[in-house]
């Protein structure tokens, strides 16, 4: 069993997360979504998916990006 860096919840069906050189140990997707999803920078919500990608910094969809000043960017329909 192997405790979630998160919940902290001792979990025998936990999983782990190789992500940049580094190991995460979590119980539930809800708490991996927590720990790992980036945030829009604009609306602050957790991009779970594709999301959109200008410039180094991180958004939801095209709408996000565009609010902050990107240009360039579509969502995909």
């Amino acid at each position: 069993m192997a405790r979630c860096e998160v919940c902290g919840n001792d979990y025998g069906m936990s999983f782990e997360i190789h992500a940049q050189g580094a190991v995460h140990v979590f119980d539930c997707f809800s708490c991996a979504i927590h720990r790992m999803a980036p945030i829009c920078e604009h609306c602050r919500c957790r991009i779970i998916g594709q999301g959109v990608e200008a410039d180094g910094h991180w958004y939801c969809g095209a709408h996000c990006s565009r609010a902050e000043g990107r240009v360039g960017i579509i969502d995909k329909v």
